[in-house]
């Protein structure tokens, strides 16, 4: 009975659930302690896997954003010195130096929240699969 096929609202459901919880601890442990949201923990940390810079469109769409939400967060980031904009043929935001402290900064925290409160709770195998499905969505 234990290995019947959930149905899928269940299985959607669990998954949300399992997202907010995971997300909500991480971010507590993390971004909170330093001020950041969690819109700007993800900024930052985009942005720093990218080398820095990214086109603004790029960034939007590697969050799955729309335009007006991600010209006003990044706004507010750069009215507090995290990042800066350049038109030039489209718009690149950039990480400034406080940006990438900021995330130099964090990302030990936020690498030891998420093995805590996900990665280490499932076995190499199951984190493999789940990198497998989570790419196709």
């Amino acid at each position: 009975m234990g290995d019947a096929e959930p149905e899928p609202v269940d299985l959607w459901s669990d998954f949300k659930r399992a997202h907010e919880v995971v997300r909500a601890r991480v971010i507590t442990d993390t971004a909170e302690a330093v001020g950041l949201s969690e819109p700007d923990l993800t900024i930052l940390v985009t942005l720093n896997k990218a080398g820095g810079a990214l086109r603004q469109s790029e960034l939007a769409a590697s969050l799955g954003w729309d335009r007006t939400r991600i010209s006003h967060h990044l706004t507010r980031m750069g009215k507090r010195g995290l990042l800066t904009r350049e038109r030039a043929g489209g718009v690149t935001v950039t990480l400034t130096d406080a940006g990438r402290q900021t995330i130099t900064t964090v990302h030990p925290g936020l690498d030891a929240a998420v093995r805590r409160h996900f990665t280490d709770k499932l076995s190499a195998q199951e984190i493999t699969t789940l990198s497998s499905v989570l790419r196709r969505l």
